[in-house]
């Protein structure tokens, strides 16, 4: 009795904050003042293209279009961008192998962290040749143009004192922007390879990455977050990626582990975790890695990276302890591992709205997040009835949704200087969740034809670690 007592006691206070915070946040700009923001915090994604130096269209040796003066660059500006792509990348590796490694059976553990790793080194390389350039370069609303590919123009000119900058960046040398948005490629690549493990041939997931990187996630990052993409017109927020990195890698996970079916004897045997000490490791590295995820998409050391720095780490809090309320009064008792998937639940939630709510709002948001989540990776996953075998559609595409959507709710001029709206909001869920699941089913469909999706039974009844690599965990 005096259990179920401290459950409910536990719940009636999370309860409680989430309903005081959504209150505060909702008369945010009552109480601010409704004041525009200045120019310095407009969205990253805002509806017109920062104007280019003059220095750049003036004729003069060696000198082209997009490169500035060397001194015109902020130089806490670019330390902070160079300290941000270490901390995302660091989400990945090893983050998310150490994540992803600790949940799946000793015999798919290498498998696992080696997908990772195969993932990023691909992804990488085909950001350097084509993903930047038609992600982040102006052409149409729905994809960008080639003045970017293999890095071109990305130069520093010492003789001249110039450097190449992007117009969604003008404080930054452009080469640090294109390593920074790299590393968003590649975890939201990374994420994907949750949704597979333990049946999938890796030649088929190199084949399927590699187009999906190019096909799906250039396009949506150009149409959310290229000023002149299609849902940057028509004004979706997404700060850090909730559509762009969490949806779209949610969707397609959902889609890949429809298409491959469930692993065998899911549902009638017991899947034990390889480590789940590893997995906690994966989801402070995580937790921590976050703050350049979204503080760093300020693209500035300013006022507004530290708010994002804020409510990045209260979201995780709520987003945990939601998490494991969920869990205990649901199963009875917390576990480490929903303690791990709340966090990275009110992360991924936040990520959208990182640079356009209050604390408050951030602390209903995460704790709004780990419940519905919770749900996401049970409930709704029974319902689904999809072999999601690291619940990244149940963690990531519901997390995702319910970021985008909260976004237009809290949104608070105050801070960033636009309105959430909720309808605006969702066109560009349906878009991408439409986009990212057709053509990864597609994909999906070439790679079948190439090299096929599935070990074999055999193959996969050993453990992939063994027949994919020659490899195993020593005893």
């Amino acid at each position: 009795m005096h259990r179920i007592r401290s459950k409910w006691l536990l719940a009636s206070v999370l309860f409680f904050f989430t309903c005081v915070a959504w209150a505060q946040a909702q008369g945010a700009d009552a109480f601010t003042g409704a004041a525009s923001a200045p120019a310095a915090v407009q969205p990253l994604a805002a509806s017109e293209p920062v104007a280019a130096s003059p220095v750049a269209v003036q004729p003069a040796p060696l000198v082209r279009p997009g490169l500035v003066p060397q001194d015109s660059l902020n130089g806490a500006d670019t330390a902070w961008m160079m300290t941000s792509t270490a901390l995302v990348l660091l989400m990945t590796l090893p983050g998310i192998a150490l994540f992803y490694g600790g949940m799946v059976r000793k015999k798919n553990v290498l498998n696992t962290m080696a997908s990772v790793v195969a993932v990023a080194a691909l992804v990488s390389l085909l950001w350097f040749a084509v993903g930047y350039s038609l992600a982040f370069t102006p052409g149409s609303g729905w994809l960008g143009g080639g003045s970017r590919l293999w890095f071109a123009g990305l130069e520093y000119l010492k003789e001249a004192g110039k450097v190449a900058v992007s117009h969604v960046a003008p404080n930054v040398p452009e080469s640090v922007y294109a390593m920074y948005q790299l590393t968003f490629a590649v975890i939201t690549a990374a994420l994907i390879v949750g949704a597979v493990v333990e049946r999938m041939r890796f030649s088929a997931l190199l084949w399927f990455i590699g187009m999906w990187s190019v096909v799906v996630y250039a396009p949506i990052a150009h149409w959310v977050w290229e000023p002149g993409g299609w849902l940057a017109q028509k004004g979706v927020l997404d700060f850090a990626g909730g559509s762009v990195v969490h949806i779209n890698a949610g969707v397609s996970g959902l889609v890949c582990a429809h298409v491959l079916g469930p692993r065998r004897g899911y549902g009638r045997e017991s899947f034990e975790p390889f480590n789940l000490g590893l997995t906690m490791a994966g989801a402070g590295l995580l937790w921590v890695g976050w703050f350049g995820f979204n503080a760093g998409s300020a693209v500035a050391a300013d006022g507004r990276a530290g708010l994002a720095m804020a409510v990045t780490h209260i979201a995780a809090s709520a987003g945990a302890l939601a998490w494991m309320v969920g869990e205990w009064v649901v199963r009875g008792r917390p576990s480490l591992l929903g303690l791990c998937s709340g966090l990275v639940a009110g992360l991924v939630a936040i990520t959208p709205a990182a640079g356009f709510v209050t604390p408050s709002a951030a602390l209903a948001i995460g704790a709004i997040a780990g419940l519905t989540c919770y749900w996401g990776a049970t409930g709704l996953k029974r319902i689904l009835n999809a072999d999601d075998s690291l619940d990244v559609f149940g963690v990531h595409g519901i997390g995702g949704i319910v970021g985008a959507l909260l976004t237009g709710v809290f949104a608070s001029k105050t801070i960033s200087g636009v309105h959430g709206d909720i309808a605006v909001q969702l066109l560009g869920v349906v878009a991408v969740v439409v986009y990212s699941g057709v053509m990864s089913a597609v994909l999906l469909w070439v790679t079948k034809v190439i090299v096929g999706l599935r070990v074999d039974d055999s193959s996969e009844v050993t453990g992939l670690d063994v027949t994919q690599h020659r490899e195993h965990l020593g005893s």
